[in-house]
């Protein structure tokens, strides 16, 4: 598969793995082992080689299994140093700010994480303690801050975090579970916000999202994350009447969307590029094109169930509009498997949707099928990776 705009890994000279054509400037390939002995070493008791083995800082470490018909690649993000992809790539989080440690599990107080994302000056958060925190009312999140869960693990049940009128946020290696109430999402941003990345966190079973992008919030990228257990998953533009919604920029890559219900994601007005997601066993539709979306979907897996059809539209009128509009799909590369159907119309006349190479040079990708799926189930979401001192980005 070639393009001059991602970075794609195609099968080698003998058609048995995938070989890398370009790699991120970050990355240098190792020498393949077997998977059986990859796994070998992981159960082993010496701590300390399962983390060099799953932690490596400044490498993605590929394997490959000699006993399959077909060589399998696993691709594992272990601390690279590689910024974030797509529209969200120039969030910095709390980069120039001093580290904060979390050393508590209360919901506010003294060394908690509300009293550090409260804070007005950039900050690097990191955790002391494993556990979960209950949060009685929205975790508000100030702007420059890198909420970075690795050596711990940390769960969020209750409520959820809010980015309001913020920027240059990062959230890593976190698990969302359990919020109740109205309006509750795991993560909302909203309104104004810009350069978020949301990276390898867990998040399933909340009243409302798991993770809602509306009123204006734009440069986003939600990356490597695990949704389950869940009905209306991801919101991108929350209401045809939102019309500065045009300005949205979100992408979603590598991650797993699984069996969770609807919306993976559903968008209005906004541009969405897709890419190297595993979205199985949706309950209604895989992604909506609402009014005036532009979604390009590029290398994702779509595997049914007994709903088959993936790409769903639907009509509304916007505000400033006399007739009303749905969204437009390109598919490119995605594979449709289980007998899934994309379901995709003609774009409606006048209308088109972007190409992501019309705003960010690189991304990196690889052709869907089961050795994507393999690496999306088992590499997505909450990992058992430590935090290392030097404060690297995160993931």
């Amino acid at each position: 598969m070639g393009n001059s705009h991602g970075r794609y890994y195609t099968p080698d000279i003998v058609n048995r793995g995938p070989a890398p054509l370009s790699l991120p400037r970050q990355t240098r390939l190792l020498k393949p082992i077997c998977i059986h002995r990859y796994h070998q070493l992981l159960q082993g008791d010496n701590q300390i080689k399962r983390r060099i083995l799953r932690a490596i800082p400044a490498i993605r470490r590929w394997k490959w299994d000699f006993c399959c018909p077909t060589l399998m690649w696993i691709q594992t993000y272990a601390l690279s140093p590689a910024k974030p992809e797509g529209f969200g790539r120039f969030a910095i989080g709390g980069l120039h700010g001093p580290v904060y440690h979390v050393i508590t599990l209360a919901d506010d107080g003294p060394g908690s994480l509300r009293e550090a994302c409260r804070k007005k000056e950039p900050l690097w958060i990191v955790f002391e303690i494993s556990g979960t925190i209950h949060l009685s009312s929205y975790l508000n999140v100030s702007s420059y801050k890198t909420i970075d869960g690795r050596g711990q693990r940390i769960k969020l049940t209750g409520k959820g975090l809010r980015l309001k009128e913020c920027e240059h946020v990062i959230i890593c290696n976190l698990e969302f579970e359990g919020g109740r109430g109205h309006d509750v999402d795991g993560i909302q941003i909203k309104p104004n916000s810009k350069h978020i990345w949301i990276d390898r966190c867990s998040l399933r079973d909340y009243d409302d999202g798991l993770i809602d992008i509306t009123r204006g919030s734009t440069d986003i990228t939600v990356s490597r994350c695990h949704f389950s257990q869940h009905d209306k998953t991801m919101l991108i533009g929350a209401d045809p009447s939102n019309i500065d919604d045009r300005c949205m920029r979100v992408t979603i890559h590598h991650c797993f969307f699984d069996g969770t219900r609807q919306r993976h994601p559903r968008v209005r007005f906004a541009k969405v590029h897709l890419y190297n997601n595993y979205t199985r066993n949706w309950g209604i539709y895989a992604v909506c094109a609402s009014v005036e979306s532009q979604i390009y979907s590029q290398c994702n897996l779509y595997e049914a169930g007994q709903k088959k059809v993936a790409f769903l539209y639907y009509t509304e009128k916007a505000a400033d509009k006399e007739e009303a509009a749905t969204g437009g799909v390109i598919s490119d590369g995605d594979l449709f498997v289980n007998g899934a159907q994309a379901g995709l119309t003609p774009l409606a006349r006048g209308s088109s949707v972007f190409h992501p190479a019309e705003f960010y040079p690189n991304w990196t990708v690889v052709p869907p099928g089961d050795s994507l799926k393999h690496f999306l189930r088992g590499f997505t979401g909450w990992q058992e990776i430590p935090c290392m001192p030097d404060k690297p980005v995160p993931c």
